[in-house]
């Protein structure tokens, strides 16, 4: 099993085994590991909340091609401190050939209620619209935040 799929399968066990509520936060920044599939895979991640359930994160590329992602998700409570979120958003890469599209977002989000820690699992497929048409479904993303009160 590569890394990112061991990261994912860890911080799944943590999700579901986690039995204490979570704490809201209204800003994180932190680090989403992906898979290579995805255009925008590993990034830096900005998150923000505008209210208790509507977030826009930013997704900053830190592999080759270079990419920009924004997204706007809707997080609702799931099971005892983990919420699920969904959405959808833009992006661009702008390394080599230039390429833009459309992302979609679903997962599971959870904050440790006594440190200052979250952490999401998601799914993020891909729809380039520039240069070669395509859709990315292989798209698994683990992120580790810092969280801001």
């Amino acid at each position: 099993m590569k890394k990112p799929g061991i990261v994912v399968t860890l911080m799944f066990c943590l999700l579901v085994s986690a039995s204490v509520s979570a704490q809201d936060y209204k800003g994180a920044v932190g680090v989403r590991f992906s898979s290579q599939a995805a255009l925008l895979n590993t990034s830096v991640s900005l998150k923000y909340f505008f209210s208790d359930k509507i977030a826009v994160e930013g997704l900053i590329g830190v592999s080759d091609p270079f990419a920009l992602g924004l997204l706007v998700e809707q997080h609702k409570p799931f099971v005892s401190g983990i919420k699920y979120f969904y959405g959808g958003g833009l992006y661009g890469a702008f390394s080599g050939d230039r390429r833009f599209g459309l992302q979609g977002i679903i997962g599971l989000d959870y904050k440790i209620p006594s440190l200052p820690i979250n952490f999401s699992l998601d799914w993020k497929p891909e729809l380039t619209v520039t240069k070669e048409f395509s859709f990315e479904s292989r798209a698994l993303g683990a992120t580790v935040r810092f969280t801001i009160r």
